[in-house]
């Protein structure tokens, strides 16, 4: 009992010391009260499930033909709202979903474990209710950095249910140092676990998220991103999924070019240059698998999809009016190892 009550007593003075010190970093209250607003002007929907929690979406069915879902990446501030410019640019042409992966913007934050099987499985849930919607029309899937993996896997194991990815910005074709995926340092779990929130606090301050997003852009970075960035890290449970990703849980086991491989659909690969991995395996696998293209979007740093939107934009909707026509037997140039200019 007196061990306990010791434990005890540690904890509250751990508690109250963290209390304090977010509110010296924030300047006020820790108690995360204000409401987060919606990423997109759109019906939001819930789908609940066993293993990847509540998911939310947003979607627009007011188009016809193929669905094409969008997958926003994995990061602290991560949300649906680095789709926005995709999602309002199809909407009305076809069927629009964007996800708030597991542990992000309206999905559920805590009460679970985050793995990359989370994301896989979060994104199946997504695709099945689709299909069953959608009369099983195969949908195009546009990722961002690491849930490019996540959507590779889902095409690799189920084909049925997708019909082109379109990959920005991904993570995996970099011949740097290995990056944390198995075996992850014990002391960057202390750190990730130990340090909870203190540690994502620091990391989510107003000034720290402008400076990694000044990274992650080649001209001034949009200032809608950053508030909203801002406003999404300050909500309850908003830790969780960005300290397994620094943990190094969200990373898919094993090589991921292999994963990528293992891909037999139509793949369209964008890309420039980008702060946090780098692209020097990417031609040698694009030359060695046909089915997937590449275009270079310059003077971009990550982001390109909202730094250079109509260059973007262009770019996804030739790609797929080419692959359609294939799919009626109408011959169109590739657009392997092309370049989108300003």
């Amino acid at each position: 009992m007196a061990g306990t009550s010791v434990i005890s007593t540690l904890s509250k003075l751990a508690h109250d010391a963290g209390r304090h010190i977010r509110q010296r970093i924030h300047g006020q209250s820790a108690s995360f009260t204000w409401p987060l607003r919606a990423a997109i002007d759109a019906e939001r929907h819930v789908i609940a499930t066993a293993d990847a929690g509540a998911i939310s979406y947003y979607q627009d069915a007011s188009g016809h033909g193929r669905p094409l879902v969008l997958l926003h990446g994995i990061h602290a501030a991560g949300s649906a709202f680095e789709m926005r410019t995709l999602f309002h640019a199809f909407r009305g042409e076809r069927p629009v979903y964007a996800l708030d992966l597991p542990g992000f913007g309206f999905s559920q934050r805590g009460g679970m474990r985050y793995t990359a099987q989370t994301y896989v499985r979060a994104i199946e849930h997504l695709l099945r209710h689709i299909a069953n919607e959608r009369e099983d029309q195969r949908a195009d899937l546009v990722a961002l950095s690491l849930s490019c993996e996540y959507a590779a896997a889902v095409a690799a194991e189920f084909p049925d249910m997708v019909h082109s990815l379109v990959l920005i910005s991904p993570t995996g074709f970099d011949r740097r140092e290995p990056r944390v995926r198995e075996g992850t340092p014990k002391w960057l779990k202390a750190v990730a676990h130990a340090g909870g929130e203190l540690f994502f606090d620091a990391l989510v301050t107003r000034p720290s998220l402008k400076h990694y997003l000044r990274k992650s852009f080649a001209g001034s970075i949009d200032h809608s991103l950053l508030e909203y960035s801002h406003a999404t890290t300050h909500q309850p449970g908003a830790h969780h999924a960005p300290l397994a990703f620094v943990s190094g849980e969200l990373f898919p086991a094993g090589d991921p070019q292999q994963a990528y491989g293992r891909v037999k659909l139509p793949v369209l690969v964008m890309f420039d240059e980008d702060p946090y991995t780098d692209f020097t395996g990417l031609r040698g696998f694009v030359s060695q698998h046909d089915n997937y293209q590449i275009m270079r979007v310059l003077r971009t740093r990550g982001l390109p999809q909202i730094e250079a939107a109509d260059r973007t934009i262009h770019a996804v909707r030739t790609y797929w009016d080419r692959i359609e026509a294939e799919d009626t037997g109408e011959r169109r140039p590739a657009l392997r190892d092309t370049h989108a200019h300003a």
